[in-house]
C-alpha cells in the first residue's frame, strides 16, 4: 500500500471496512524500513493475485444495482434498495447533488434553516447560487447567514442530514413515462389533424385550463414555423422532408384560407435559394388543389422532419422566453 501510495496511485481506502482501514493505518505507523529484495518479492506476489483473477463483482448491494441499472425494472430497484436501506445507495449527497433544481427548491424552503445551509453548503457554487436566487430575500439572507455557521457541524451530522434528504426522494414511486404528460400529449397533438386537436384543446380547457396552457405552449405545428424555426434553419428542413411531401404540404397551406398556412408556406420559400424557390412555385402550380387529408399528411411530416432536427440538435427551436429576452 505504501509503494502504492508513493507512485500516487488513486487507492480507495476509504472502502474497507473500519476494522480493516484501522489494521491498515496501524500497520503503515509500526512499519520503518524495506530493503528492495523484500518489495521486489511483495509487488511480485501482489501482481501474481492479481493477474489471476478471472473476474471482480459489485462490492455490495449498492453497486450491484448501479451495474444493474436498466437491466432490471424500476420497480425492482426501488424495492431492493428500500430493504436495504437508504445507507446502501453510497453517498447521500452525489444523489442530491445530481438533482434537478426544480426539486432542491422545495427542500430549502421547507427544511430548517440550519439543515438548508448545510445543503446550500454541499451544492456546487453555480447551482447553490441559482437556488439562493429563487428564494424569497429574507430566506435568502437567513440561509446566508447560517452558512457562515456550519464550520463547527460534524461529519457525521452532514452524513445524517444527507441520509434523511436522500431518503426523500429514494421514497418516490417510479415513474412509467420519462417525460412530462404535456410534452407527451402535445408531441402525439403535433401531428393530429387540425380538426382534431383544437376539439381536444377545447375540451382539455373545459376541464383543465392551467394544463391546457402549458398544452398549447407545447405544441408546434406548421403554422408556427416562422414565429419557431430560425430562418437559417429552413434549407435544413427542405432537405430532410422528401420532394413530394414538400411540394403538396407548401401547396396545400398556400392555398387555404387560414392566412398563417400560407404565412409558413412563404416563410419556408423565402428562406431558401432563389432557384430553389422558383422551381418550388413552379411544380406547385403544375400539382393543383391538394385534398385536405394528403395536405394535412404532408404538412405533419415536415413537422416531424423539424422535430427530429432538434431531437439531433441540429435545430432550436425559438421560445416565448428568447422572444422576451430579445
Amino acid at each position: 500500500m505504501r509503494f502504492l501510495l508513493t507512485e500516487g496511485a488513486d487507492v480507495p481506502i476509504e472502502r474497507l471496512s473500519e476494522e480493516n482501514q484501522t489494521e491498515l493505518t496501524a500497520a503503515l505507523g509500526s512499519m520503518r524500513y524495506i530493503d528492495r529484495e523484500t518489495l521486489a518479492a511483495v509487488l511480485s506476489e501482489f501482481a501474481r493475485e492479481i493477474e489471476a483473477m478471472g473476474l471482480t463483482f459489485p462490492q455490495g448491494l449498492a453497486e450491484a444495482l448501479a451495474e444493474l441499472e436498466g437491466r432490471i425494472s424500476p420497480q425492482t430497484a426501488a424495492r431492493l434498495r428500500k430493504e436495504a436501506g437508504v445507507r446502501q445507495i453510497g453517498d447521500p449527497w452525489e444523489r442530491i447533488r445530481a438533482l434537478e433544481s426544480e426539486k432542491l427548491l422545495p427542500l430549502l424552503e421547507q427544511e430548517s434553516t440550519e439543515v438548508a445551509a448545510v445543503l446550500l453548503s454541499k451544492l456546487p457554487v453555480p447551482k447553490a447560487a441559482e437556488l439562493l436566487g429563487q428564494l424569497p430575500g429574507p430566506e435568502a439572507r437567513r440561509i446566508s447567514y447560517a452558512v457562515s455557521l456550519t464550520g463547527k457541524v460534524t461529519p457525521e451530522a452532514v452524513d445524517r442530514i444527507g441520509l434523511s434528504l436522500a431518503a426523500q426522494f429514494e421514497t418516490e414511486p417510479p415513474r412509467a413515462f420519462d417525460e412530462d404528460p404535456v410534452d407527451r400529449l402535445g408531441a402525439i397533438l403535433n401531428v393530429s389533424s387540425a380538426g382534431t386537436r383544437d376539439e381536444l384543446l377545447t375540451g382539455i380547457e373545459e376541464e383543465d385550463a392551467d394544463f391546457s396552457r402549458k398544452l398549447r405552449k407545447a405544441i408546434f405545428t406548421f403554422v408556427h414555423i416562422p414565429a419557431r424555426v430560425p430562418p437559417v434553419d429552413v434549407p435544413k428542413i427542405t432537405r430532410e422532408v422528401e420532394q413530394d411531401m414538400l411540394l403538396q404540404a407548401l401547396s396545400f397551406a398556400s392555398a387555404s384560407d387560414d392566412g398563417e398556412l400560407a404565412a409558413s408556406t412563404e416563410f419556408i420559400l423565402s428562406n431558401i435559394s432563389k432557384r430553389m424557390a422558383e422551381g418550388l412555385r413552379e411544380e406547385m402550380a403544375e400539382l393543383g388543389r391538394v385534398k385536405p387529408k394528403d395536405g394535412e399528411t404532408a404538412m405533419n411530416a415536415v413537422v416531424a422532419a423539424i422535430t427530429e432536427l432538434q431531437a439531433a440538435g441540429e435545430l432550436t427551436l425559438i421560445t416565448e422566453e428568447d422572444t422576451e429576452d430579445a
